[in-house]
Parts: C-alpha cells; sequence; structure tokens
C-alpha cells in the first residue's frame, strides 16, 4: 500500500482515493493515507481530516442516481497501512441491507466495470469541488 501512494482516482497531499475492480455492488471505493500511518497513528489534525473526508466521500456515493446508501468500513487485519472502505449498496437490493454487504458482495456477479468507472469518476470530480485534491492525471486525460 505504501507504494502505490500515486494510484487512484482523486489525491491531495495527505490522502488518495481508489477504485476496487471486480466487485459485485455498483461501486467499491478505498481511501488511504498516502504516508504510512494506521488509525492510531493519526494526529489529530489528520483525524479531522479523516472525518471531514469521509463524509464527503458518502455524501458523493449516496448522491449517485442509483444508490441507496454508502457502507463505511474499516477492515483488513494484517495491514498495518490505514485503508476505510466506502461500499456502495444498490437502490431497491434490500436483501443487502446491513454489514453483510461485504458478504454479498463476494457472491454477486461482477458489476460492469464501465459503469462504475463513470461512478467513481462522478465521485472524485465531485469531491474536487466540494473538499479540494485533484484528479488523477490518467483519469482526467480518459475522460477528456
Amino acid at each position: 500500500m505504501c507504494g502505490a501512494r500515486d494510484e487512484g482516482i482523486w489525491f491531495d497531499e495527505r490522502w488518495r482515493l481508489a477504485r476496487v475492480t471486480g466487485v459485485g455492488v455498483p461501486l467499491v471505493l478505498m481511501l488511504y493515507s498516502r504516508d504510512h500511518y494506521d488509525m492510531a497513528d493519526l494526529s489529530d489534525e489528520m483525524a479531522a481530516e479523516l472525518g471531514v473526508l469521509t463524509t464527503h466521500i458518502v455524501r458523493h456515493v449516496q448522491a449517485l442516481p442509483h444508490i441507496s446508501r454508502a457502507h463505511v468500513y474499516r477492515i483488513g487485519d494484517g495491514a498495518a497501512h490505514l485503508h476505510i472502505w466506502f461500499f456502495a449498496r444498490p437502490e431497491g437490493q434490500a436483501q443487502l441491507y446491513g454489514s453483510w454487504l461485504p458478504v454479498w458482495d463476494d457472491l454477486l456477479p461482477e458489476y460492469p466495470a464501465d459503469v462504475a468507472d463513470m461512478d467513481a469518476a462522478a465521485v472524485a470530480d465531485a469531491l474536487v469541488t466540494s473538499y479540494g485534491g485533484r484528479r488523477s492525471a490518467t483519469d482526467e486525460q480518459t475522460d477528456a
């Protein structure tokens, strides 16, 4: 995770957001610290940024027209680099409610990558507008 500090769809000086591929729900994003921290290592300033940034990401995921909820998880024992998961629960699929969403994700067929890429780009663009930071140079070239 530390070696991938410049990979993702959105960045600022301390954080990066990436899309997780090969999933069954419409969108899974992961927020990482760009430098090596675990949650307990964060300064109060970075912890406050994490809270505000998490809220912005949730707002933008839930603003997608076919998404009902953004689930936020901190899981990943064995990876001592901070990463926060954002799972988009699709609208109208009540069976995916609650904490079982990541389990369902493993059982569902893969969601179309082109749709997930467009949704991820929309979230990244909205994040630049609402929070700051920048899009990936590769994503910006692809969108042009």
